[in-house]
């Protein structure tokens, strides 16, 4: 079944299966979109339907998953069907009074040595911008990025903020394995991979910190939101880190 979208003052409802349906905020990646998002994001967490199961963020949508057993026969949610259920109480939770648009984000610094063999492509990075490595190093660590979204690994945060000049294709043939905590680049982006795992990303250095861990209360160290700062550190500090 396809349903014609539905479209509010902040965003356009889709219908994605009978179990989920998209939130489209705009179609570029920027700043104020993901405020939005991240803010919506609070509101729905803050004042959820019956049947809600999860909600995604991605750069410019928010992914809605739900129970429709449940929806259908919620006497709180008006409409024919799930999708018009769903649509209606989002739309006036949209134009509901806010307690508070603060969105839930926090400031992360994150440890990295860069180069060496935790950074094996720093100098293909340096080669494709024409910058040299210690100028490679201070910009990636000098920039505030916002975690956009979170998705291809659990915990796997797509980074928005990166400099322009580090800008760097991902590779034409991809790692059979990249260790956990290794810093990447692809494109315009930077990111940082929670687990180990095949990728063709640009390493250009690693973090000791754990990004993703099940054995903590939540499992993810970093969230859409979220506000990230690298800091460089020699090769005595990280393994200190990485043995604490």
């Amino acid at each position: 079944m396809q349903l014609m979208p539905l479209k509010s003052k902040s965003f356009t409802i889709y219908y994605l299966s009978e179990k989920a349906i998209t939130l489209e905020f705009g179609n570029q990646i920027e700043e104020k979109t993901s405020i939005r998002i991240s803010q919506f994001h609070s509101k729905l967490k803050e004042f959820p339907f019956e049947g809600l199961l999860a909600v995604v963020p991605a750069y410019t949508t928010l992914s809605v998953f739900y129970d429709p057993l449940l929806v259908i026969n919620s006497k709180r949610l008006s409409g024919l069907d799930c999708f018009e259920r769903i649509s209606n109480y989002l739309t006036e939770l949209e134009s509901r009074e806010d307690r508070s648009m603060a969105s839930e984000s926090d400031l992360i610094s994150i440890p990295v040595y860069y180069g060496g063999d935790k950074g094996p492509d720093l100098q293909a990075v340096a080669d494709h911008t024409r910058l040299s490595r210690e100028e490679i190093i201070r910009l990636h660590s000098s920039a505030a990025y916002k975690v956009y979204m979170i998705g291809f690994t659990p915990g796997f945060a797509y980074l928005g903020g990166m400099p322009e000049q580090l800008a760097t294709p991902r590779k034409t043939t991809p790692a059979k394995t990249v260790p956990a905590g290794s810093i990447g680049i692809a494109g315009i982006q930077t990111g940082i991979y929670p687990l180990s795992s095949p990728g063709g990303w640009q390493i250009i250095g690693q973090t000791p910190i754990k990004l993703f861990d099940v054995n903590r209360a939540k499992p993810a160290l970093v969230k859409a939101g979220d506000i990230i700062k690298f800091s460089s550190i020699d090769l005595e500090e990280f393994n200190q880190l990485k043995q604490s």
